[in-house]
């Protein structure tokens, strides 16, 4: 009897072939400072480049593709695409393997973040990038974003039940389901279900900026910085579970308090890229930042780690991770 090939979703530290990543066009996202945006994604785009791996910048339009090219370095490639948000993570492709190497994408549906943001281009974005990488594409039929979810390599995913099972997503659907569903379609038979997200995370709490898989059974977590930092039992919760759960906690500080005027903004260090040679860690201007960037480091003693300031980017509702999609190796 013939078995039915099974596809997984390699750990991001597998070696890539190329990343993509979204260069913002949208003043409206970015009010004030989408300049400076502009210039921090550029600069993330560049490290990566300049470390010798293959970079795909996408822009919206002539006048946007201009401006990044102004901004990045020769070693990077602009990719003129129609898109929304810059969030490739979640609107581009997932991209699995069998056990031969061979490649596909796998799509979900996407209604911005629970019906909170849609624009034109980021239900298509995903499936036009990887058919045009020479992907076949499979679609799912329920809605999922990749900062939801982050996985070991072993088949362990983890996530929030504040995102996969909030009603503004798959309302019909139950935890046995989705569970059932992420085996089906991403090949993770096991699940690590954290509770809420960081504090005004628009996502409704993606992992990305929570949690992350950093080796095979070993989670890392952040640790509340100073008295005031408003994630502190959110940190906590997080991290009693995965301990529970039997996984190596790995601890991270987090930038603490970061504030817009009144606002608590969903600052947070996890949401580190990993690449073939490079980790990229977005920073605040948090008296933070150096702590973090060494705790990420000692994580990949394998890459290099480099902090970036992300503050313009995280206006506009997330960071470097959010930004980009890898093309895992063949």
């Amino acid at each position: 009897m013939m078995t039915a090939t099974k596809w997984t979703m390699p750990p991001e530290w597998h070696r890539q072939d190329w990343i993509w990543i979204g260069f913002p066009h949208d003043g409206d996202e970015w009010p004030g400072v989408l300049g400076q945006a502009q210039e921090e994604i550029a600069a993330f785009a560049n490290a990566v480049a300049e470390s010798g791996q293959e970079v795909r910048l996408i822009v919206r339009d002539a006048a946007n593709e201009v401006r990044a090219r102004q901004l990045s370095s020769a070693a990077v490639t602009l990719e003129r695409r129609t898109y929304g948000d810059i969030w490739l993570r979640d609107t581009g492709p997932l991209v699995l393997r069998d056990g031969e190497g061979r490649r596909r994408a796998q799509r979900f549906g996407f209604n911005g973040w629970g019906g909170k943001y849609r624009m034109e281009g980021d239900q298509t974005i995903g499936a036009e990038l990887a058919r045009d990488a020479g992907l076949a594409v499979n679609e799912a039929d329920w809605i999922l974003e990749g900062g939801a979810i982050d996985g070991d390599g072993t088949g362990l995913v983890v996530t929030t039940a504040q995102c996969l099972l909030n009603p503004n997503r798959n309302p019909s659907m139950s935890q046995a389901e989705i569970e059932a569903a992420l085996a089906r379609d991403l090949g993770f038979d096991r699940v690590l279900w954290l509770g809420d997200g960081l504090l005004n995370d628009h996502t409704d709490g993606h992992v990305d900026n929570l949690a992350r898989f950093v080796a095979p059974g070993t989670l890392a977590v952040p640790v509340a910085s100073g008295a005031d930092d408003a994630n502190r039992t959110i940190y906590d919760d997080a991290r009693s579970r995965a301990l529970d759960f039997g996984l190596t906690v790995r601890e991270v500080p987090s930038p603490g308090l970061v504030t817009s005027g009144d606002f608590v903004e969903p600052a947070s260090y996890m949401n580190f890229a990993v690449t073939t040679h490079l980790v990229v860690v977005p920073t605040y201007g948090s008296v933070h930042d150096e702590d973090g960037v060494a705790a990420v480091a000692a994580l990949f003693p394998d890459r290099q780690t480099i902090g970036i300031r992300a503050d313009a980017v995280l206006a506009g509702g997330g960071s470097f991770h959010c930004a980009s999609q890898q093309m895992p190796a063949a």
